[in-house]
């Protein structure tokens, strides 16, 4: 099966396009305030209309309020909802109960530790994002962790890789990990939060020459 691709953090049309054109299969839409790649609510619903049906959207939220969380899906309507922050999973059991959208969790990966507790998310996650640890702030720093800690693990939830990829080292992230989902953001940038369509391609090249090799 194809490796899937999200590209996040897109903030103009030319971004979706560019990840659409590319090959890309998520469209990230980032609603964390303190980022560079934020989107007010109506901007991101804006492009999540422009997408095309066969992507999906995925909303990026960070310690969200619920009843912010709640108004986003309902002006956004996102495929996917992905939480970037220290929400619980008994919290995302609670929502999960009273939506029908995808829940993704990221998880910073400091040792193995971190991906035994990862299970706590059995039943409120339906994917995990497995990320480099948060700096000071959460997803799009560029930073990797040691890929080589996904090598035993079991998974027990469906999962993707994230954290400092770039179309120069996704072909090894996948040699090593085999991963199914693969997730960038800055690495596709020219500066922080601004999209550099070339990267954009090149990164959905590299991902889909490893799938083909």
């Amino acid at each position: 099966m194809p490796t899937q691709i999200k590209i996040c953090g897109l903030k103009d049309e030319a971004g979706v396009d560019a990840a659409a054109r590319a090959g890309a299969t998520h469209i990230g839409l980032n609603l964390y305030e303190k980022s560079p790649r934020y989107l007010p609510l109506e901007h991101a619903a804006a492009l999540r209309m422009r997408t095309p049906e066969q992507f999906k959207v995925v909303l990026l939220l960070v310690n969200a309020e619920p009843g912010y969380t709640a108004k986003a899906l309902e002006i956004v309507k996102p495929d996917v909802v992905q939480f970037h922050g220290t929400e619980t999973a008994e919290w995302l059991r609670v929502l999960k109960g009273v939506t029908s959208v995808e829940i993704w969790k990221a998880l910073g990966v400091k040792d193995a530790e971190t991906l035994k507790k990862s299970a706590r998310y059995i039943g409120a996650a339906d994917l995990l994002l497995f990320d480099a640890p948060a700096q000071a702030l959460p997803g799009g720093t560029g930073m990797r962790f040691d890929w080589s800690l996904l090598a035993d693990h079991r998974h027990e939830i469906p999962w993707g890789l994230a954290g400092g990829l770039t179309s120069a080292n996704v072909a090894e992230a996948l040699r090593q990990t085999q991963a199914p989902l693969v997730d960038t953001s800055s690495g596709v940038e020219s500066a922080p939060g601004i999209k550099d369509m070339d990267k954009i391609a090149q990164f959905c090249k590299a991902v889909r020459d490893h799938d083909n090799s």
